[in-house]
């Protein structure tokens, strides 16, 4: 500090000696004969002693890191993590109400749909974390932990660890991307009530075509109760083969139709064992659409239309037979106001004769529901929605809903 106080007092005081060193020259007959030379010599040690204490200083000065490094070093070690809470209260006309997802509103009364603790960072040039952990009232969920390449070459990228799969456009999201307060019907019939996932490694490639294209195939564990009912699900199995594997193919296309509309189409296929025979295989295989309209030549940036739709079908050998269902949904979104939307959603899944996962369900199933949202900040959701539910095998019944979302923290953007 003290050689800091010596740099600006040489700094403010050497222009003022020069000035009266050169001020003083004028000075004229006998007076400047007997005082212009001790003057000189005083100026002179002061402006050296002042010169060497800046010297000094500056030679001494600290280095700073630049800001852009620091901020890099702080990140390293404080990841984006965000807390998302799902809240709902349900009430249902019926004692048994089926709803299939482990994060549905599933009884009359209130529900803690899940509260998402949310972590994602950047570890190096070559790798991102994301994480992603669920608290319920029964315990603790790991529900993702993956890694994913940064830098491959030829627009290629790869992923390891627990992730959703990349089968259609819903199944790889979580409760808060919903537009509806719970899982599709035809994801939780076919996969389980927290969609399909599992501990694997995914590839990718973008191809190089006038559009956005992408294919991407995925090799899985085919275990888990939870989320591949359809293939060894709850069975207590050994890997003894590739073939004990579920693999996930996938091709992914956006258009850009014009200013205001564009298209998202893909094409998904899952492939892997079931437990009902030695080499019997289950295939499950998709198409999703989502149509987006979005004014933006008006000034009503906050104003769209979307449709959303998936259509599965499903191949299961069993002893002595080949069981085949279907389904699928559609929902159309109307953001109307900058802070509110409605939606209207129908679903449907075919029924199997003397099916081993679903006995009762044996005859189609539809439902019907819409729901209204108001978003009173970026960070916060309150919605209301109503079900119409007809199981073909039983008695039609309804189901309300309220549910508030609330997220605090950052938290990584969502796919188009």
């Amino acid at each position: 500090m003290l050689k800091w106080s010596f740099h600006w007092l040489g700094v403010f005081l050497l222009p003022s000696l020069a000035f009266a060193q050169g001020a003083a020259e004028p000075v004229t007959g006998p007076a400047a004969a007997a005082t212009t030379p001790a003057a000189d010599v005083d100026l002179e040690e002061i402006r050296r002693a002042l010169e060497a204490d800046v010297q000094a200083a500056e030679k001494d000065a600290p280095t700073f890191t630049p800001p852009t490094a620091q901020a890099s070093g702080r990140r390293m070690f404080n990841p984006e993590i965000s807390v998302i809470g799902d809240f709902a209260f349900a009430w249902f006309t019926t004692d048994e109400p089926r709803q299939t997802g482990g994060h549905d509103p599933a009884e009359t009364g209130f529900n803690l749909q899940g509260l998402e603790l949310s972590i994602r960072q950047s570890v190096d040039p070559y790798f991102r974390f994301d994480g992603n952990l669920v608290f319920s009232l029964f315990g603790v969920e790991l529900e993702e932990a993956y890694a994913t390449t940064l830098s491959l070459p030829y627009n290629l990228q790869a992923r390891f660890g627990q992730f959703l799969t990349r089968f259609g456009r819903y199944n790889p999201t979580h409760p808060h991307q919903w537009s509806f307060l719970d899982q599709m019907l035809v994801y939780g019939k076919f996969f389980g009530p927290e969609n399909n996932r599992g501990l694997g490694v995914e590839g990718s490639v973008l191809l190089p075509l006038p559009w956005y294209a992408e294919v991407l195939a995925s090799m899985t564990d085919a275990e888990g109760a939870e989320s591949t009912r359809s293939f060894y699900g709850s069975a207590d199995v050994t890997v003894d083969s590739p073939a004990d594997f579920q693999y996930t193919l996938a091709v992914k296309q956006f258009f850009p139709l014009s200013d205001d509309w564009s298209l998202n189409w893909g094409v998904s296929a899952a492939l892997g064992p079931n437990p009902t025979g030695r080499g019997n295989r289950s295939d499950i295989y998709g198409t999703d659409i989502y149509l987006k309209w979005r004014p933006i030549t008006t000034a009503a940036d906050w104003m769209y239309v979307a449709l959303q739709a998936e259509y599965l079908y499903r191949l299961r050998q069993v002893p002595q037979r080949l069981l085949r269902d279907h389904g699928g949904y559609a929902y159309l979104i109307w953001h109307f106001s900058k802070r509110w939307e409605t939606g209207v959603r129908h679903e449907w899944v075919s029924g199997v004769e003397d099916d081993p996962l679903d006995p009762e369900w044996n005859e189609a199933r539809h439902r019907t529901s819409g729901q209204l949202s108001f978003f009173p900040t970026e960070f916060s959701r309150l919605r209301a929605q109503i079900n119409y539910d007809r199981p073909r095998w039983e008695d039609p019944y309804w189901g309300f809903f309220l549910g508030a979302e609330i997220s605090v923290g950052a938290h990584g953007a969502h796919a188009f």
